[in-house]
């Protein structure tokens, strides 16, 4: 479902003429009888109300404006019956329009919606609401890849706790009443708390836990060009960064999903022109090499950069912070897990070296030629 589509915002990370801070995606969480079950500190102030009025109440009961809670209705209804994810635009106000794209993720029992302002770029409505979708994208596969780490690292912990159980249960004395209540009540909490995982943690990674891809014979050369230009368009322009694509591939083809592999390039980009100081360059070098394309994205890591809130972002601020904390072997930066999925999807892989302020850090994708 697609609602009317026109009128700008400011660009994503700055402030509009009411001050208000655009750029993040607001986050909103309805039952299946479309009651608000919670709203994050975003998506309240983006439309100026407060979380607490908004529980318990059906969307159109909110302070919501009309055509918003009509658009997050509709797209709720259709993600849940369909068990799917469903994507709108719809654009809110009068005199001073504001245009924002809606990804609706079904649960179990419940929706999850996130909002996104489309900025305007250049006056390109059709290029804003690329953006926004490559925004909404992002977050999703970012939200289902800490879903997973999540489920991963409470898995080990309970292990270990129902290891120790076991160890206890034949330490204790067997007829010491209080004892055996205190490892009956382990054992329960372990089990409540699989039983949690598996039905509110795993369920909601539908997904992305397995990207289908349409693979077809996509041209190289185009999807670095339009990746480049949508992630200058989107941050790169407005930070004074340049972005440098160095290339000598002109006719070659991969047989991949050409909008998964372009979506993985602009995050990339995006992502180096945001980590980037101001006035800086980002260098992007691809070749094929052998049976494999391979893409390097090198820039220089801002922490500042990427903690500054006045200047210009597409990436949530969430994920930005959590680039520059220490991370263990092999896992990557939670804001870069589309890059990873759909690289593992097509068989290749991606990587990236320790991203850490003044350091030099490269973004790497490979993806076989050949389909698999």
């Amino acid at each position: 479902m697609t609602t009317s589509f026109s009128g700008t915002v400011d660009t994503a990370g700055t402030q509009s003429s009411d001050g208000a801070v655009v750029g993040d995606n607001g986050v909103l969480v309805l039952d299946a009888a479309q009651r608000c079950l919670s709203a994050d500190a975003v998506f309240a102030h983006v439309f100026d109300v407060d979380p607490a009025s908004l529980k318990g109440r059906t969307l159109s009961e909110t302070s919501l404006p009309a055509p918003l809670a009509a658009a997050l209705a509709t797209a709720a209804d259709a993600a849940l019956a369909g068990n799917g994810t469903r994507r709108a635009q719809v654009v809110v106000g009068e005199d001073d329009l504001r245009t924002f794209a809606v990804l609706a993720l079904p649960g179990p029992q419940s929706v999850t919606l996130i909002v996104s302002p489309c900025a305007s770029v250049g006056g390109d409505d059709e290029v804003a609401a690329r953006i926004a979708h490559l925004r909404a994208e992002v977050a999703l596969f970012m939200r289902d890849h800490v879903l997973s780490i999540v489920s991963h690292d409470l898995r080990g912990s309970l292990n270990a706790i129902h290891s120790w159980g076991y160890v206890l249960e034949r330490k204790v004395d067997a007829n010491d009443p209080a004892a055996q209540r205190a490892l009956t009540g382990i054992r329960s909490g372990v089990e409540q708390q699989v039983k949690l995982i598996e039905q509110t943690v795993d369920t909601t990674r539908a997904e992305t836990k397995a990207v289908a891809l349409k693979l077809a014979p996509a041209a190289i050369r185009p999807l670095l060009e339009k990746s480049a230009s949508l992630a200058r368009a989107g941050v790169a322009h407005a930070r004074g960064v340049t972005i440098a694509v160095d290339s000598p591939l002109a006719e070659e083809q991969v047989e991949g999903d050409a909008e998964r592999l372009l979506q993985t390039l602009w995050l990339m980009q995006t992502f180096a022109s945001e980590a980037s100081p101001r006035d800086a360059q980002v260098h992007v070098s691809s070749n094929v090499e052998g049976s494999m394309w391979r893409t390097d994205v090198r820039f220089t890591a801002s922490a500042q950069a990427l903690k500054d809130a006045a200047s210009p972002h597409v990436l949530e601020a969430f994920s930005r912070r959590q680039v520059l904390e220490p991370r263990e072997t092999g896992r990557i930066a939670w804001g870069l897990a589309l890059c990873k999925r759909v690289s593992e999807a097509h068989g290749g892989a991606f990587a990236h070296t320790d991203i850490a302020d003044g350091a030099e850090v490269m973004l790497s994708v490979r993806v076989p030629v050949a389909g698999m």
